[in-house]
């Protein structure tokens, strides 16, 4: 998807159902002969309100208009044709139809311009959002790669799931994880570690101590909050996030979870849950434990990094809590790993695709959180 596309305003992508327009004017014709025929002592007229405020719920103003001034001329010439137009009921029906259409038209006004204000809120969301957290390479060393970033909110996709990725010289590093709360507070949070991740990857410290100097910044941050008022902000902010180190050659990859969900691994049909047995608390947490357990919060937090095997043709799962804790409407849980067991999807790409789909019949198109997932296949070496 290039740059381009992505930075068009959404309501240009949106269908104009102009043929809908057809049942509104079929109405108004249906209206007028079966009044127009109808005994002295019915009047079908009042129905032909319907046609205006039927077209205000799918087309602009304009169109709107139309309609209403068409309903008002079918019931002038009703009252034309069954009595008079100067009749007192026709009089008084025309000017009830014709104050309705006013309304209808002014609301249908009213709702095309909140849904321009929100298709634009969207593109300069998805704007940010791409500037902050570009989207992953499809190829790296000896990976292939693929992602996704479900929004919960349909009016403004800014979020704090971010993922990320940087070559070192003898693999690539690779985050996940999850700030907590929503909105620019939560997006420039994400933007921070991000920023932090990407610089660390640079000096190439090795996976715990990166992960520790991670803490440390999200931990100063979060100190630095209560300084704009916002004191619950400063107290509860954290990050849960998982850190990886895969190499190049070797079957295997290092992993630094701090309270973020375990990934999965798919083999040959198979998927494994890859849980860490030394979790570490969630990045922002680990000070503020040490000095409730007695440390004063002056050392640092041990990270511990913990090996798994990641063979050729392996496919590597990481995803944020957003998954897991999509509910359907009976409040069941998304089961990931049975769920994705059954997909026969090949490749990563492939397999986002059917998992994103799969997710969203789940939580019937609304999900509660915003959901990342990073999908990573091991490629033979050349």
């Amino acid at each position: 998807m290039s740059p381009l596309r992505i930075l068009r305003p959404l309501h240009e992508d949106l269908p104009r159902p102009r043929a809908l327009i057809v049942v509104p004017l079929a109405l108004i014709a249906a209206v007028t002969v079966l009044d127009i025929t109808a005994p002295p002592d019915i009047h079908l007229g009042p129905f032909l309100v319907a046609a205006p405020a039927l077209t205000a719920s799918f087309a602009g103003p304009r169109t709107t208009a139309i309609v209403g001034a068409v309903a008002v001329l079918a019931q002038s010439l009703v009252g034309f044709v069954r009595t008079s137009i100067n009749d007192l009921n026709h009089t008084y029906q025309i000017a009830a139809l014709f104050l309705i259409s006013v309304i209808v038209t002014f609301f249908a006004h009213v709702r095309v311009r909140h849904a321009r204000e929100m298709s634009h809120l969207r593109w300069v969301a998805q704007a940010v959002q791409r500037v902050v957290m570009p989207a992953l390479p499809e190829r790296t060393g000896t990976l292939r790669i693929a992602s996704r970033y479900l929004a919960a909110e349909a009016e403004a996709q800014l979020g704090g799931d971010l993922y990320a990725l940087a070559r070192t010289s003898g693999g690539t590093r690779v985050i996940i994880g999850d700030v907590r709360g929503k909105g620019l507070e939560a997006m420039g949070e994400a933007a921070q570690v991000l920023g932090a991740f990407r610089s660390l990857t640079r000096q190439e410290p090795s996976l715990p101590h990166a992960v520790a100097q991670l803490e440390a910044g999200v931990a100063a941050g979060r100190d630095g909050l209560p300084a704009d008022g916002d004191t619950d902000r400063g107290t509860e902010s954290f990050v849960t996030a998982a850190v990886l180190d895969i190499p190049d050659t070797g079957p295997e990859f290092s992993l630094v979870s701090c309270g973020h969900p375990a990934p999965l691994l798919l083999r040959s049909g198979q998927v494994r849950t890859l849980g860490v047995d030394e979790p570490a608390p969630p990045l922002g947490l680990g000070s503020l434990l040490a000095g409730a357990a007695g440390t004063g919060g002056a050392a640092p937090t041990p990270f511990t990094a913990q090996t798994f095997p990641f063979g050729v043709g392996d496919i590597l799962l990481l995803f944020t809590d957003g998954v897991i804790e999509s509910r359907d409407s009976a409040g069941r849980f998304y089961p990931l790993s049975e769920r994705i067991a059954t997909f026969r999807a090949a490749g990563p790409d492939a397999l986002l695709g059917d998992l994103c789909a799969d997710l969203l019949r789940h939580a019937d198109g609304s999900l509660g959180d915003d959901a990342a997932m990073v999908a990573i296949e091991r490629l033979p070496a050349p």
